[in-house]
């Protein structure tokens, strides 16, 4: 077996979850004060509600809780509907997802090893139905509170790429591609790229691949 070869199974196996923990249990215990300050402002500005809980698929689609400041209110229309997300987030909650504050309780989801720093991003459940085959190939590892797809585009490209840059992903997972999304996710949260997508408040919903394509390189590679 190729030395490469050894050491991505390796990192696969242990190294992963070891770099998991050598930078998120520093940057959760360092940002905590922040994330007090800003559950503070959100217990105003929310009337109380402060954090987001919601279940995702994990590894192999497996569902756990993800935790996430609450951006948006609960508000809704006469007949009990939701409002669109563009009318339920907040100033503030705006405001913490250009600057990823909103993220910081993912550091103890990642702690707890449902997630990992580095990932595709954990998705609706009700999704896991509409993935062609080679899209749910993103379930092989764990999602992570940033990826490939997030540091070539994020909300600013297509459900297509998103999915093609996980899957690309999945296929070339190692130590130094690793390292490279967490510099590039610095860059990107430092400038503010790509937190919506073109007319939307966030994202548009997922509603399946017409033609799914196939699990191709893309044209951004470490």
């Amino acid at each position: 077996m190729p030395a490469a070869t050894r050491s991505s199974d390796w990192y696969r196996a242990w190294g992963k979850r070891s770099l998991d923990v050598l930078l998120a249990l520093p940057m959760a215990v360092l940002t905590l004060p922040l994330l007090l300050a800003a559950a503070a402002a959100l217990a105003v500005v929310n009337h109380g509600q402060v954090l987001f809980r919601q279940r995702r698929p994990g590894l192999h689609g497996q569902l756990f809780t993800l935790y996430k400041l609450q951006t948006m209110t609960n508000a809704r229309t006469a007949d009990g509907q939701l409002r669109p997300d563009a009318e339920r987030l907040t100033g503030l909650g705006r405001w913490l997802r250009a600057t990823s504050i909103d993220e910081l309780p993912q550091l103890w989801n990642v702690l707890g090893g449902e997630l990992s720093l580095i990932g595709p991003r954990p998705l609706l459940p009700h999704y896991l139905p509409l993935y062609s085959p080679a899209q749910a190939r993103r379930h092989e590892v764990k999602p992570g509170i940033t990826g490939w797809a997030q540091v070539n585009g994020r909300n600013a490209i297509s459900w297509e790429q998103k999915f093609r840059y996980d899957v690309w992903y999945v296929d070339n997972l190692s130590l130094r591609l690793d390292l490279r999304i967490l510099l590039r996710t610095v860059r990107r949260v430092l400038g503010a790229q790509g937190i919506t997508a073109p007319g939307h408040a966030t994202t548009e919903a997922f509603q399946g691949s017409a033609t799914p394509a196939p699990p191709s390189s893309p044209t951004s590679s470490p």
